[in-house]
């Protein structure tokens, strides 16, 4: 599954993703779902979906337990909900929005990636990869929460097979494996404490698309 992200769309420079969760204001009357929703996504963006409990996602929320499982009915249907909109916010709005902003040739834009990755990096909100750590916490390979992660990071790589498939590279599959385990590596290395992490990753990626037959020169200019 692409990701279809608009080339004229825009994001406001420096807005973090928490930031731009925020900025969705509720309907007159959401019935407390969408303030449930904001808190599970903040806390569990920090603290992952296996430690925070709903006790924590009400407090933060101000609404009562009844109202959450209204919305709700169990732990696992917030925790999905959190993960769609987790893809929307960050896969969708940020990350490929702001790569789509700043280059307009296919290969900058790979590229791209690591200098929105080194930004984000250096932010008070820097909090890794959700889809990984949610990953992590459920090994149960027929879990839904589990099932629904994988879905969310193969949608990332169908972004990427995009932007591979545009800029002219064959084997989009395998370029888009290779591409993402830059990326993810790049997030794991930063939360060790390496924030030029994602410099290096960019090193690297220049060097698979050189390796590809792409002239990345070119495709800077």
């Amino acid at each position: 599954m692409n990701i279809d992200v608009p080339g004229t769309r825009t994001v406001g420079d420096g807005m973090t993703t928490n930031q731009r969760q925020r900025t969705d204001e509720p309907g007159v009357a959401d019935g407390g779902r969408e303030r449930t929703m904001r808190a599970a996504y903040e806390l569990f963006s920090r603290g992952g979906t296996r430690t925070v409990g709903v006790d924590a996602v009400v407090a933060r929320a101000a609404v009562a337990k009844m109202t959450l499982y209204r919305h709700f009915p169990s732990k696992e249907d917030l925790v999905l909900a959190f993960l769609e909109r987790r893809e929307q916010v960050w896969t969708h709005e940020w990350l490929a929005a702001e790569v789509f902003r700043r280059e307009r040739a296919p290969a900058a834009r790979l590229l791209a990636i690591f200098d929105v990755f080194s930004e984000w990096f250096h932010t008070d909100e820097f909090e890794g990869c959700t889809f990984i750590q949610v990953l992590l916490e459920h090994t149960d390979h027929i879990n839904p929460v589990r099932l629904a992660t994988v879905a969310n990071l193969e949608n990332i790589r169908g972004f990427l097979r995009g932007l591979a498939a545009d800029a002219g590279i064959d084997d989009t599959d395998s370029f888009a494996r290779q591409w993402h385990i830059l990326m993810k590596g790049s997030i794991i290395s930063a939360l060790e404490g390496d924030l030029a992490a994602a410099l290096r990753a960019k090193e690297m990626g220049t060097l698979l698309l050189r390796h590809r037959g792409i002239d990345v020169e070119i495709a800077m200019a």
